[in-house]
């Protein structure tokens, strides 16, 4: 092998490791909780909504509440009671779970406050499922979800929703 083509080939192994390694990072800055350390975009925390969405539709109100954090408050939608802890948290999600929500954002403002923390607050819809009878409804509410980066993980640490005052 002739020392060009030696030359030729290391930077092209070179070029093909450094796309390689890149194309890794930036799939983990998009990917979710293992963003790395630096300021989250607007749509890496709208993500974070997509997410529990997807974990409503498993049904495990257990999951569901492994994405707020210990300490979190949760401020339900169709419960009047607060939810401050863990086990307040999957109950209420046990008996919400019933009705299959599928939720969607309306209108969504996203504020990145720094590196591990960002707020979402809006509006969504959820359509509701009757476990007896199978009849669908929509429920339109206001929302506003504070997220903190703990641990590496970003977590729910506040949920406030409430039905439209006009719907």
């Amino acid at each position: 092998m002739t020392r060009r083509s030696l030359s030729k080939r290391v930077a092209i192994v070179t070029a093909t490791a450094v796309v390689a390694v890149g194309t890794v990072a930036a799939g983990a800055a998009v990917a979710g909780p293992g963003w790395g350390d630096g300021k989250p975009g607007k749509k890496q925390i709208a993500g974070l909504f997509d997410q529990w969405n997807r974990t409503l539709q498993t049904g495990d109100a257990e999951k569901v509440a492994d994405l707020y954090a210990s300490d979190a408050v949760l401020l339900p939608t169709v419960s009047n009671e607060v939810r401050a802890d863990h086990a307040a948290i999957v109950d209420y999600f046990e008996h919400f779970l019933a009705n299959k929500p599928v939720g969607k954002k309306i209108e969504t403002h996203i504020n990145v406050l720094d590196n591990n923390s960002a707020i979402d607050a809006g509006t969504y819809q959820f359509t509701l499922t009757d476990p007896e009878t199978g009849e669908k409804r929509v429920v339109e509410a206001r929302y506003t979800y504070a997220y903190e980066k703990r641990g590496g993980e970003w977590l729910i640490v506040n949920h406030h929703s409430s039905k439209m005052p006009e719907g």
